[in-house]
Order: C-alpha cells, then structure tokens, then sequence
C-alpha cells in the first residue's frame, strides 16, 4: 500500500490542497480520471467565456441606429476558428496542471479513476492507498432526464456544445437555466436559430422582478412550461413533440439538440458503500460545518457537496480547509461570506443573498428599491430601454439581505453591494460615499435612495 499525507480525488477545485500542502512538506497523491482542471476549466466556466465574449461584440452592433449610429452589414464571425482558438487554449492550460506536478517531488500525479475498497483505503485496480487527510472533490455530471427516445440520440450536453465538430444552422435546447441562457444566447449571436423548451419557469430560481425583465428581453425564443413527450433523430434533424401549456401539441425540429436539464453529483462509482461517508438523496456527500465527511479524516468541498455550484466558492471552500487543517490549525467553521452568481447571458444577470420571494416567506421585513438603468445619467448616455438594479434592504438592521441585477455589466456592479454586505454596510453608508458622475455605479445608488423613500414613506405613516 502506497501512505501519503494527502490524498485528492479530484484535479479541478481540489488543487486547493495540492500545490500549498506541498510547500509545506507533505506528501500528496492526486488522482483525475479525465483532464486536469475540472469542469471549470475543460467544459464549463472558462471556455463558455471564451466562446460568449466574441459573441458580445456582434451583439453590441444590434440595434445601433437609435444614436445613431449605422452598420452596412452584420458582423460575421470565423465561429470555426473561435471555438479551435477555445479548446486549445483549454487544452494548453489542462496539460499545464501535471507538467507542474511533475516538477513537485512531493506530489505524484495519476490519471486514473480510484475508488474506496474500504474505509480509508483507494484502490485504482491495481494499487492501494492511503493518508491522513483525504479529500473527495469529483464535482457533478449532466443530468440526463427520462424522455422517451432521448438516450437513442446524439445529443448535447454542454460538453458538446463548447467543441462542436460542425457548428449547427439551428438549436434546440432542452432546460432554460444558466447553461442554457449562456450558450443559446451566444449560438443566437453567431446565426445559430436557438429555440429553447423548459417545463418550468426560465431560471426558475431567480428573483421574480428578474425573471419578469428577462422574459421581456429574451435572447433566444424559449418556450416555457412546455411538457416534452418525445424526442427523435432521423436524417441528420432532431425532432422534439409535446404540449405547450395551453395544451396543444407541436413538433419542434432542429440539427442539434442540447439537454441542460441540471447535474448530478459524481458519487455513485466511488465505492462510497464500502465506506462510512453518507450521502442524501440526491447523492451529494454529508459533510459537518468543518467539511468532514461521517468519516472521520475524510473531507469534501465544491459541487460535490451540493452546497454550492460555483468555482469561486469551492476555492473557498479549499482555502479554508487548507487553513483549517495546515495553517493557522483553527477549529472555526466554515463561515460563508455573502455568496455572488452571474449569468453571463444576454442581459446579464447578477445576484447575491435573498430573493424578494425568500423574505416574504420567511416573514422578514424589507425595504425594496429598484432602479432602472435608464433612470441614470449613463443610461441615458447608453439609451437604455432595459434592466434594473434592484436591493432588499432589512427593516430592522438596515442592511442589504439580498440585490439583484439584469443589464450590461451586472457582474461587475454586483461587487460594490457584495463588499457592502461582508463589511456589514448599512442604507445609510451606501448613501453617503460618492459615487463616480456619470458612472454606471450611480444607477445602485439610486437603487438605495429608493430604499431611503420607502423607510421615509414608512415612518410617515
């Protein structure tokens, strides 16, 4: 049997507690089954940037002519070559990871699927491990839904869809959350005819007001409440039958068809029952506030968990375990600071903390503020006709419990409320910094003088 400190099932948000540990000494076993870096960096976050911020360029050109200013043609993109450029430089920088280990005389490196035999012991079928620390980071999988027909087809899944061998004249994509807001938005832009089919609402876990804005300014036509019945492939086309939410039938056809139902967490060919680590229903592993799994020495972190379902957190998550267990040696819990996401479609969507439907059912007073980006000195310079600024302020504390953001650069103005709500700002420091004339940032500061008139409508009463 092979003894190391560390163990690391997992090369993507695990080499958290790769590189560092290393410096410190420790001998570390790192096992991936497929490339280096995780989904984050192969067929996930990185490339879908890299094919969506071109697409945003073509997208700027459209509706031009109200400044006026006049495009003789559409922009036509070399997409053949943007995706080639995507996927090698994934490549590049995945091949990059093991180069680097192979440098580290306190890191061995193996590209091998590993499984537990017992309770603290691997096994990749020909050999046996073990360590003091373990540290399961297998992340999820696509969740391939139960449609009739489906799984006899080649369809997409996001993998697929950031390297296609041929790009498609049309789409059709199954589910409406952020995979598919994000790639159909960008397939859109590059003349792709996307239609999207989703049962349920588009971004169904989004604030009310954003899912009312982003249903009047869709980037793709999407069908929602739609209930599939079928889905067939003959003749190089896709054919999907089923009902629309007024009950009549249609059949929507297409080249390409790509499910973005959700994901699954990697748990079920890790041997899990050999061991004392617990899952829930959906698989995802049971960990305490120290994230250690119910067996002891043993820890998880990122998508696995189910926590989560961001790279930023689960870097989080492997900072603090690297603290916690070869750093400063604290027994402190995890304490997560106000969590952000994006989606990078078109608009842009940015949130972090509550939604407004969240408080309500909770029962926790708020102020509300919303603001247009057009109710500001750069929208009008931008002649905004779209997205808003919107902040939940708490009645009691007066500090921000949730903000919600649709329009151009909405990720990046999301940060100034983020940092406000980790330093425990409240409605009157947001107030009272200025705010750069005529910066897109004027527009959240409108947002929370909305918030003031309200609290002032209320004392009032």
């Amino acid at each position: 049997m092979k003894e190391y400190d560390i163990i690391v099932i997992g090369a993507g948000a695990g080499t958290k507690l790769v590189t560092p540990p290393s410096h410190l000494g420790k001998r570390v076993a790192v096992f991936e089954k497929e490339s280096p870096g995780g989904t984050c960096l192969n067929r996930g976050c990185i490339p879908s940037k890299m094919v969506i911020y071109p697409s945003e360029l073509i997208r700027m050109t459209e509706d031009t002519e109200k400044f006026p200013v006049h495009f003789k043609d559409r922009p036509l993109a070399d997409v053949d070559k943007i995706f080639r450029r995507v996927n090698e430089t994934v490549k590049q920088d995945s091949d990059s990871i093991p180069l680097a280990y192979e440098k580290n005389p306190n890191i061995d490196f193996y590209p091998k699927q590993v499984r537990f035999v017992s309770e603290r012991v691997l096994s990749d079928g020909t050999d046996t491990y073990t360590a003091k620390h373990i540290f399961v980071v297998t992340g999820t999988r696509p969740q391939i839904p139960d449609i009739p027909g489906l799984k006899n087809t080649p369809f997409w899944t996001s993998r697929e869809a950031l390297s296609p061998n041929q790009f498609p004249k049309s789409l059709l994509i199954i589910g409406a959350g952020f995979i598919s807001l994000e790639l159909g938005a960008a397939y859109q832009a590059y003349g792709c005819k996307v239609t999207g089919l989703t049962r349920t609402d588009i971004l169904r876990a989004a604030d009310g007001d954003i899912k009312k804005e982003l249903n009047l300014h869709l980037p793709f036509l999407i069908e929602s409440h739609y209930q599939i019945e079928k889905v067939e492939f003959e003749n190089g086309e896709f054919r999907v039958t089923g009902q629309t939410k007024e009950g009549k039938k249609t059949i929507h056809t297409a080249e390409r068809l790509l499910v973005a139902t959700g994901i699954r967490p990697n748990t079920d060919d890790l041997g899990l029952e050999k061991t004392n680590i617990r899952t829930n229903e959906a698989g995802y592993i049971l960990v305490n506030d120290h994230l250690e799994t119910t067996e002891p020495g043993i820890y998880a972190f990122g998508d696995v968990i189910g926590r989560y379902f961001f790279r930023h957190s689960a870097n989080f998550e492997g900072e603090y375990l690297f603290e916690h267990l070869y750093g400063a040696k604290s027994d402190t819990p995890i304490q997560y600071p106000p969590m952000p996401e994006a989606v990078f479609t078109h608009p842009q969507i940015a949130s972090v903390g509550f939604t407004e439907e969240d408080l309500i059912k909770k029962k926790i007073p708020y102020y509300k503020g919303i603001n247009p980006y057009s109710s500001s000195a750069t929208g009008m310079a931008r002649m905004s006709n779209s997205g808003f600024v919107k902040v939940l302020v708490s009645e009691e504390t007066e500090e921000v419990l949730g903000a919600h953001i649709i329009g151009e650069e909405a990720a990046n103005l999301l940060h100034q409320i983020v940092l406000g709500m980790y330093l425990k700002a409240k409605l009157d420091q947001y107030l009272g910094m200025i705010y750069i004339h005529p910066a897109i940032s004027e527009i959240t500061r409108n947002a929370f003088r909305k918030v003031r008139d309200e609290k002032l409508k209320r004392i009032k009463k």
